[in-house]
């Protein structure tokens, strides 16, 4: 299974989810040595997005270019 990462690392500081691809540092940590949590990962990640996306964060590719505050 192919890493959600999307390479662009920028975490929201309310939730700890990352912009690109809404996994926590913790998540990224356990989809490099736990195989087996890697589905229920990938299953939260949709929610977390769009969660982001509501409260008007960019998410995606978009965030890369996120300006700092």
């Amino acid at each position: 299974m192919a890493s959600p990462c999307i390479d662009v690392c920028c975490y929201d500081e309310a939730t700890g989810w990352c912009l690109g691809c809404g996994m926590t540092r913790k998540d990224k940590k356990h989809w490099k040595k736990e195989k087996d949590r890697r589905p229920a990962i990938r299953d939260a990640l949709s929610g977390r997005l769009l969660t982001l996306a509501a409260s008007g964060k960019p998410i995606g590719p978009a965030a890369k270019h996120k300006k700092k505050a």
